[in-house]
C-alpha cells in the first residue's frame, strides 16, 4: 500500500499526487514510469510516468488526467488515502545527451498537454548535463498548461508556449516553432512527449532536416514487464515492447498509423467502463 502525501488539482481534469514509494524514489531515472493499481477490488493497472521524485522524503510525483474509469477513481482519492500498489521504476531511462563522455548539444523538448509532466525530469537531466535546452509546450488553451513554472525554471527565455486558440504564447501547433528552429539549424536533438498524433507530426517535421528525434510512447499497457504484449509497436519494421524496450524510440522509425490503430482496439470497453464509473459516482452523490 502506498500513501498519498499530497494532492493538488492542476486543471479541470488534471491532478498531481505525491505518493510514498521510497524504493522507487531512490532508484528512478529520467524517462522511467510506474504501474499503478488504484485498489485491490478494481484491479486495472495503468502506467504513469514519474514527473518528479524526492529521495529524502521517499516520495514520487505523479501527474495524470482523468480520461477513463481508473484515472477517475484515482482522482477521487485524497491525502492520507492509499493506493493498492505502485510498481517500478520500469522502462529504460532516457539516454541523456552530454553523459558518458558525449558532447552536450542543443536539445528541443516538445511537450503536448499532459506530456509536459514526464518531460520535466528529462529536461532537468539534460540541463544538468550541460545541454542548451529549449522547451516547447503546447495545449488547447492557457488553462490547460501544467508545470509551466517548473519548465520556465529550466529553459528560461527558451520556453515557447503554443496554444490552439492563442490564449497564451503563440497561436498554432508545436510543430510551427519546431520547424523554425530546424530551418535555422539550431537543433541537434528533439525529444517529444504528448498525444501520439502530435509526436507523429513532430517526427514528420524534423525528418527532412535529419535531426535525431526521440518519442516517448504511451501505448496500452497491462503488466509493464513484457509478458502481455499489449504495448507492442513496430519500430523500423521490427516488433518492440514499449514497457521493456522503451518507452522511448526513434520517432522516425515508429509505425505511427499502426500504433494509433492498436490504441483504439479497446475503445468500446473503455467507454463502457468510464460510463459505469460515472454512474457510480452520481449514485453516491459525488
Amino acid at each position: 500500500m502506498n500513501k498519498i502525501i499530497r494532492k493538488r488539482r492542476l486543471s479541470e481534469n488534471v491532478f498531481e499526487m505525491s505518493v510514498e514509494a521510497p524504493l522507487v524514489a531512490r532508484s528512478r531515472r529520467a524517462g522511467q514510469f510506474v504501474i499503478v493499481m488504484v485498489d485491490e477490488e478494481f484491479g486495472e493497472r495503468i502506467p504513469l510516468t514519474i514527473a518528479d521524485a524526492d529521495p529524502e522524503a521517499g516520495t514520487i510525483t505523479l501527474i495524470f488526467q482523468t480520461v477513463g474509469a481508473t484515472t477517475m477513481k484515482l482522482a477521487k482519492k485524497n491525502e492520507g488515502d492509499f493506493i493498492a500498489a505502485v510498481l517500478g521504476p520500469l522502462g529504460k531511462p532516457t539516454s541523456i545527451r552530454g553523459e558518458n563522455g558525449e558532447k552536450p548539444g542543443r536539445v528541443v523538448c516538445v511537450g503536448g498537454g499532459i506530456g509536459v509532466a514526464p518531460m520535466h525530469p528529462i529536461a532537468q537531466a539534460l540541463k544538468a548535463a550541460g545541454n542548451e535546452v529549449t522547451i516547447i509546450m503546447g495545449a488547447r488553451n492557457a488553462g490547460l498548461f501544467v508545470m509551466k513554472d517548473e519548465m520556465a525554471a529550466i529553459a528560461g527565455d527558451r520556453l515557447v508556449l503554443v496554444t490552439d486558440d492563442g490564449s497564451s504564447g503563440r497561436k498554432g501547433l508545436v510543430t510551427d516553432p519546431l520547424k523554425e528552429l530546424c530551418e535555422r539549424g539550431e537543433v541537434d536533438e528533439v525529444i517529444a512527449i504528448g498525444p501520439p498524433v502530435m509526436m507523429k507530426f513532430c517526427a514528420l517535421a524534423t525528418k527532412p532536416f535529419g535531426v535525431k528525434t526521440v518519442a516517448s510512447l504511451n501505448t496500452i499497457m497491462i503488466d509493464g514487464t513484457g509478458m502481455c504484449g499489449g504495448c507492442r509497436v513496430s519500430v523500423g519494421g521490427k516488433t518492440k515492447f514499449v514497457c521493456v524496450d522503451g518507452p522511448e524510440f526513434d520517432a522516425h522509425q515508429v509505425d505511427w498509423d499502426l500504433m494509433l490503430k492498436r490504441m483504439g482496439a479497446f475503445r468500446p470497453q473503455e467507454i463502457a467502463a468510464k460510463e459505469h464509473e460515472c454512474n457510480l459516482l452520481k449514485a453516491a452523490g459525488l
